[in-house]
C-alpha cells in the first residue's frame, strides 16, 4: 500500500467514489463527510445502532445516527480477524432472521411523510426567497398538499396497500398478518433466487414454513407464526420458557432470532415430571442454525411454549398435519382462506382447538364488552344490561357484501335473560358456528371409485346435499352507475328512457331506480339513464319540432345500466348518492347509484371442493339420494371420493381425519383400562354421538388411539357395529342392492365450498362484440368475448 498521509488516502477515495473527476482535497473531504458523518445525510436510525453495536460488540448510545471512528476501526478489527480465520469472526448470512427486519405499516407512512415534509420544505424554502419579508405568514408559505399526496400515493398505489381479502374471516386474518418481500425497497419476483424463498432455520416460531403462495411469490410472501410478535426494532420475536437448572418454569422470554442462536431450546412436548423436570435421561433439543441434538437436561436453555409455535393460524387448523406432504399442506392452508361461507355454518367434528380463537381474533364475531344479563335479543340488535348499571347496545351486521362478493350476517346466539360474561361470543358472524371457526361441512364420505365419474380427483355428490342446501351459500353482487356531465350536456337517471316497452320498466320506480325486492335477470334494466346524442344537421320539420317543443325534443340515447350476462337475483338495496344531497363525489359526477342484488347458489357440477389436507376437486356428477352407496343401515355416503387421491399425494391426513370424524360422529365408551387409552384424560373416555373434537398440531391422536377408539364406538343393537376398528365397512350398491365385493374406508370429513365457482367461470355466446382491427370476437368473459377452438 503506498498511501502514507491523510490527504492521500482521501484523494484515494475520491477517485476510487467518483472516477473521472478531478480531485481535490476539500472535495474529498466534503464527500467522505457526506457520505457517513453528516447528519442530514446520513442516517442509520436506531436499529442501524442496535445492529452495529451487537456486532462489532460496542456500546454507543442510540443517539449516535451517524457512523464514529469506533465504528470504523471495530469495522477494520472485526474484518482483519475475519481475514485471519479467527474463532467468533463469521460472514452473516442474508437471509437468516436477525439480519431481516419487518417494516410496519407505521414505518411506511413515516416514510411517506417524510417525503412528503421534504416536498413541502423545498417549496417553502422558493417562497422564501421570493416573497416580501414583511408580508410574509405562515399561510402564505406553507401549502401542506405535498405531504397529503404522498399519504394518498401510499395508499392508492403501493403495493403493500391492498384490497383487504374478505372472503371469510380467515382470510382476513391471514391477510393482516402476511410478511412480503416484495414492494418499494424490497425484492422483486424476477430477481429474487432460490435461497431468499428457502425455509430458514431461524424462520422457526417466526414465520410459518407451510403457509406461502404457489407459483411465482412462493416463499417471498409468508405468513406471520402463531405467537410470534414484532418488537421496536422490526426483528420478529418468538415466545420460550425459561428452563433453569433443568427445571422448566413458566417464565415467559421472547427471543429475536440471533438471541436464539446463543442458546439451546428443547421441544413444547418434551415431557416433564409434576416438579418441572425432564423425565427422559437425554433431551431432544436445538441449536443454531437448525442442528439436533440428544443432550442432558441440565444443558437446555429454554422451552417451546407450544407445539404450533412453528406453524402460522391458518395452518394450525389442520388437523393431523403432522401426517401430510408439506405441498399438500400448503394447499390446505391457502384453501380455507378461499372458503365460502355457507347458509348455515357447522363447526368441524375433527379440529385443532384453534377454532374459537381465531374467529375472536379475526373479529366478524360480536362480543360482549361488560359482563351482564341479556335484556332484548331481535335480528339486529342485542341490549345487556351491564352489571355496573350500564346498558349496552350491540348492532349486527345483516347481509352486508364482502370485497369477494360473499355475504356477511351476524346472527344473535343468546336468548333473552341469559347471564353473557365479559369477552363471550354473543353473536355469530360469516363462517362461525357458536363462536368458533366454521368453514365447511362435515360430510360422510367413501373412499371409492364409482363407474370412472371420479376419475382424476374429480367428486361424485349426493343430490341430498343440493335438495337440503347444506352446500348453498348467498353471494352478493354490486353494480354501479353514475350520471356525468357531458360536452353535450348532463346525463340524466330517469324512468323516460326512449324506444322502452312499459312492461320492461314495471319494477322501476318514478326515479327510473329499481325496487328492492324486485327478481332481475340477464338484460334487465336495472337504473334508467339517458345521455345527449350529437347534434346532428336538423330537416325544416325537425326544427319547427324543436321550436313549438323546446329543449325535450333533443336526441337522448339509452345507456341504462342493465343486468350482466349470467348475472341476477333479487334486488336487496339500493344506495344513492348525489351532488345535491352534499355527498363527495368525483368531478363531473353529478349522481352516483349503487344496486346490490344478491342470489343463492346451490352446490353444482363443476364448483370446486376441498378438505383441509390439500385434498381438493371439482365435482364431476351429484347423483340422486337412491344411488349413492349406503351403509348396513340404509344411510347412503354424501360424497364419493377417488381412492388414488391419497398415496401419491402423502397427505394421510384426511385417512385418519375420516376416522376420526367417524368415532365424533357415532360417540364411543372406553371400557377396562387398555394400554393405548392411558394417556386419555378422563373426560375423554366417554363421548355422546356428534361430540366435537380437537386434535392439535404436532400433539394429536395417535395412530393406536384412533384405532382403539374405532373399537370403542356404539354398537348397533344386534352388538356389531357398522364401521370395523379397521375404518373400514360393507357398502352397498345404491342402484343395484348389492354389496361391494370388498371393504371401504367410510367416516366424516369436513369439506369447504370454494370460492371458485362454475357460475363465474361458465361462458358463452352468438354474437357480440368485435375487434375494431382485426374484426375477430373479442377474447374472455370480462369482454362478452368468443371461444377459441
Amino acid at each position: 500500500d503506498h498511501i502514507a498521509t491523510q490527504d492521500e488516502a482521501l484523494l484515494d477515495i475520491y477517485r476510487k467514489l467518483r472516477p473521472g473527476e478531478p480531485p481535490t482535497r476539500e472535495s474529498a473531504q466534503t464527500l467522505l463527510e457526506n457520505l457517513f458523518f453528516n447528519v442530514k445525510r446520513y442516517d442509520l436510525a436506531k436499529v442501524g445502532r442496535y445492529k452495529i453495536n451487537k456486532k462489532l460488540s460496542l456500546d454507543l448510545p442510540y443517539k449516535h445516527g451517524v457512523l464514529t471512528e469506533d465504528d470504523v476501526l471495530a469495522t477494520i478489527e472485526y474484518v482483519v480477524r475475519l481475514q485471519a480465520g479467527e474463532d467468533g469472526y463469521e460472514t452473516d448470512d442474508i437471509d437468516h432472521f436477525g439480519n431481516r427486519r419487518l417494516r410496519t405499516v407505521g414505518e411506511l407512512i413515516q416514510n411517506q411523510i417524510r417525503v412528503g415534509l421534504s416536498r413541502m420544505e423545498r417549496v417553502v424554502r422558493e417562497r422564501m426567497t421570493t416573497q416580501d419579508v414583511e408580508a410574509i405568514t405562515p399561510q402564505t408559505l406553507i401549502n401542506i398538499r405535498p405531504v397529503v399526496a404522498s399519504i394518498k400515493e401510499f395508499f392508492g398505489t403501493s403495493q403493500l396497500s391492498q384490497f383487504m381479502d374478505q372472503t371469510n374471516p380467515l382470510a382476513g386474518l391471514t391477510h393482516k398478518r402476511r410478511l412480503s418481500a416484495l414492494g418499494p425497497g424490497g425484492l422483486s419476483r424476477e430477481r429474487a433466487g432460490f435461497e431468499v424463498r428457502d425455509v430458514h432455520p431461524s424462520h422457526y416460531g417466526r414465520m410459518c414454513p407451510i403457509e406461502t403462495p404457489e407459483g411465482p411469490n412462493i416463499g417471498l410472501i409468508g405468513s406471520l407464526s402463531t405467537f410470534a410478535r414484532v418488537n421496536s426494532f422490526g426483528f420478529v420475536e418468538t415466545p420460550y420458557r425459561k428452563v433453569t437448572k433443568g427445571v422448566v418454569t413458566d417464565q415467559i422470554d421472547y427471543l429475536t432470532a440471533d438471541e436464539e442462536d446463543r442458546h439451546v431450546v428443547a421441544q413444547a412436548n418434551s415431557p416433564l415430571d409434576p416438579k418441572g423436570r425432564f423425565t427422559d435421561p437425554r433431551v431432544l433439543v436445538r441449536r443454531k442454525g437448525g442442528e439436533v441434538d440428544l443432550i442432558d437436561g441440565e444443558g437446555v436453555d429454554y422451552m417451546d411454549v407450544s407445539p404450533r409455535q412453528m406453524v402460522s393460524v391458518a395452518t394450525a387448523m389442520i388437523p393431523f398435519l403432522e401426517h401430510d406432504d408439506a405441498n399438500r399442506a400448503l394447499m390446505g392452508a391457502n384453501m380455507q382462506r378461499q372458503s365460502v361461507p355457507l347458509l348455515r355454518s357447522e363447526s368441524p367434528l375433527v379440529g385443532t382447538g384453534m377454532e374459537l380463537r381465531a374467529a375472536v381474533d379475526a373479529g366478524d364475531v360480536l362480543v360482549a364488552t361488560k359482563a351482564g344479563v341479556v335484556e332484548d335479543v331481535s335480528a339486529d340488535l342485542i341490549t345487556v344490561m351491564a352489571d355496573d348499571g350500564t346498558r349496552n347496545t350491540y348492532r349486527l351486521h345483516k347481509f352486508r357484501r364482502s370485497n369477494q362478493g360473499t355475504c356477511i350476517n351476524q346472527r344473535p346466539i343468546v336468548d333473552e335473560g341469559s347471564r353473557v360474561e365479559a369477552g363471550q361470543v354473543i353473536a355469530d358472524g360469516p363462517c362461525t358456528d357458536n363462536g368458533e371457526m366454521a368453514l365447511g361441512k362435515n360430510l360422510l364420505v367413501a373412499f371409492m371409485p364409482w363407474e370412472g365419474h371420479n376419475y382424476e380427483d374429480a367428486i361424485i355428490l349426493s343430490q341430498r346435499l343440493v335438495q337440503d342446501d347444506v352446500l348453498s351459500s348467498i353471494h352478493i353482487e354490486e353494480f354501479e352507475v353514475d350520471a356525468r356531465d357531458t360536452k353535450l350536456g348532463a346525463e340524466e337517471i330517469t324512468r323516460d328512457i326512449p324506444n322502452v316497452s312499459e312492461e320492461v320498466l314495471a319494477d322501476l320506480d318514478e326515479r327510473g331506480i329499481i325496487r328492492i325486492g324486485a327478481e332481475v335477470v340477464p338484460g334487465d334494466i336495472l337504473i334508467g339513464k339517458v345521455t345527449p346524442k350529437g347534434e346532428t344537421e336538423l330537416t325544416p320539420e325537425e326544427r319547427l319540432l324543436r321550436a313549438i317543443f323546446g329543449e325535450k325534443a333533443r336526441e337522448v340515447r339509452d345507456t341504462s345500466l342493465k343486468v350482466k350476462h349470467g348475472e341476477g337475483g333479487k334486488v336487496i338495496g339500493v344506495r344513492v348518492f348525489s351532488r345535491d344531497d352534499g355527498d363527495e363525489l368525483p368531478a363531473g359526477v353529478n349522481e352516483l347509484i349503487r344496486v346490490y342484488v344478491a342470489q343463492m347458489r346451490k352446490i353444482q357440477d363443476g364448483d370446486k371442493l376441498a378438505g383441509r389436507h390439500g385434498n381438493k376437486g371439482v365435482i364431476a356428477k351429484i347423483l340422486p339420494q337412491e344411488d349413492m352407496p349406503f351403509l348396513e343401515d340404509g344411510t347412503p355416503v354424501d360424497i364419493v371420493l377417488n381412492p388414488l387421491g391419497v398415496p401419491g399425494r402423502m397427505n394421510v391426513g384426511q385417512v385418519l381425519e375420516t376416522h376420526l370424524g367417524w368415532v365424533a360422529k357415532s360417540g364411543w365408551q372406553v371400557e377396562g383400562n387398555p394400554d393405548w387409552a392411558k394417556v386419555l384424560p378422563e373426560a375423554a373416555r366417554n363421548a355422546e354421538p356428534g361430540t366435537n373434537t380437537a386434535t392439535p398440531v404436532f400433539d394429536g391422536a395417535r395412530e393406536e388411539e384412533i384405532i382403539g377408539l374405532l373399537g370403542s364406538t356404539f354398537p348397533n343393537r344386534d352388538g356389531k357395529r357398522m364401521v370395523e376398528q379397521t375404518g373400514k365397512a360393507r357398502l352397498f350398491d345404491g342402484r343395484t342392492g348389492d354389496p361391494f365385493p370388498a371393504p371401504i374406508s367410510v367416516g366424516y370429513i369436513y369439506i369447504i365450498k370454494l370460492l371458485h365457482l362454475v357460475d363465474d367461470k361458465i361462458h358463452a355466446r352468438s354474437t357480440g362484440p368485435y375487434s375494431m382491427i382485426t374484426q375477430q370476437p373479442l377474447g374472455g368473459k370480462a369482454q362478452f368475448g368468443g371461444q377459441r377452438f
